[in-house]
């Protein structure tokens, strides 16, 4: 019978690396929300696709990402962007993003948000869609 080599430890055991970015993104959630400037844009829903970029400060220690406390979960951005739907009437794509994206900067870890909304009626037929896109950083 041979003997086994043991395990190399790993590269964060061993001190050789360290994380120094990590970005967690939320790409297409479609979401439809009472948003518009216009009179027959009120008192209805619009679709929004929604891309949301985040800079996250990593805490590691040796662990790793092993736990979801570990890191920004990203269950948390479609909750946040329920949260900015459902408070009401929102007459600009801007003030959702910018909304939506400081939202996400209530996590102390998040550094930057990068938030893109496209609203594809805006400009229907003429255009798949009219987008806005924000970047919201920690001061």
């Amino acid at each position: 019978m041979t003997a086994t080599a043991p395990l190399p430890l790993s590269l964060a055991a061993q001190g050789a690396y360290r994380t120094s970015a990590l970005k967690v993104v939320v790409r297409g959630l479609h979401m439809a929300v009472e948003i518009g400037i216009h009179a027959h844009e009120h008192g209805r829903h619009q679709p929004l696709i929604i891309d949301v970029e985040l800079d996250v400060l990593p805490d590691l220690g040796l662990t790793g990402f092993e736990h979801i406390h570990d890191t920004v979960n990203y269950e948390a951005v479609l909750t946040k962007a329920r949260a900015v739907a459902a408070a009401g009437h929102i007459l600009l794509v801007e003030a959702f993003a910018q909304r939506l994206a400081q939202a996400c900067l209530e996590d102390n870890r998040v550094l930057r948000a990068k938030v893109r909304v496209d609203k594809p009626e805006a400009l229907a037929p003429d255009a798949q869609a009219a987008s806005v896109e924000i970047v919201v950083e920690r001061a």
